[in-house]
């Protein structure tokens, strides 16, 4: 008559008892209760014993710097996601407040706009700033009636009588040209871009466009 299947071995790993934690367990004290109880000399059952003891530090030694490494990059991830969240909380805050003092000084949307492309973090966006200056440009030459398919055309039927900025504005539109004409390969600066645009400004309200 077969035995029946132990029912914890019948749960275990495949079906086999050497898969079974509480069978290998039960072995294991079994093995050291048999050393015990035999004639093997004590000092070979101090030996294991002595093993089994820098084994237990061993263990132990490798838990605690484990938990510690964990702990430590825990930490660091904490501290870098804190920086991460004030550096974008400060640029939200200079972007507001850039664009609050743009309101201050001006109702122009267009105006309001070029100056959030300003202050942005990317160059491709300082460029747009440029270009969208520049076209209000063409618009105001537009409005004091100064005739011409382009603004360079515009530009160059303007007098400083007339138009007391136009050397300004010819400087700034070249840039906008470079910029137009060359692409990524011109490099523009924030701190290039924003000269620029101060002088758009300061034609701009010259005539009172802004």
């Amino acid at each position: 008559m077969q035995p029946s299947p132990n029912p914890i071995l019948g749960n275990s790993t495949l079906g086999s008892q050497y898969f079974n934690p509480d069978y290998l367990f039960n072995q294991g004290v079994n093995f050291f209760h048999r050393l015990s109880t035999t004639g093997v000399s004590s000092d070979a059952v101090s030996f294991f014993h002595t093993i089994l003891f820098f084994l237990a530090i061993f263990f132990l030694t490798i838990i605690s710097y484990t938990s510690i490494r964990m702990f430590e990059i825990r930490k660091k991830e904490h501290r870098h996601l804190q920086h991460e969240i004030e550096e974008y909380a400060h640029h939200q805050r200079e972007r507001e407040k850039k664009l609050q003092e743009g309101e201050a000084v001006s109702r122009n949307p267009r105006w309001l706009k070029t100056l959030s492309y300003l202050f942005s973090q990317h160059e491709s966006d300082w460029k747009l700033a440029v270009i969208e200056a520049d076209s209000m440009l063409e618009e105001l030459m537009n409005q004091l009636g100064f005739q011409g398919e382009t603004l360079g055309d515009k530009l160059k039927g303007a007098t400083q009588e007339k138009f007391r900025s136009l050397t300004s504005a010819w400087e700034v539109h070249t840039v906008r040209n470079r910029i137009a004409h060359e692409g990524m390969n011109y490099q523009l600066t924030q701190r290039e871009a924003k000269r620029v645009i101060a002088l758009y400004e300061q034609t701009f309200r010259e005539f009172g466009f802004i």
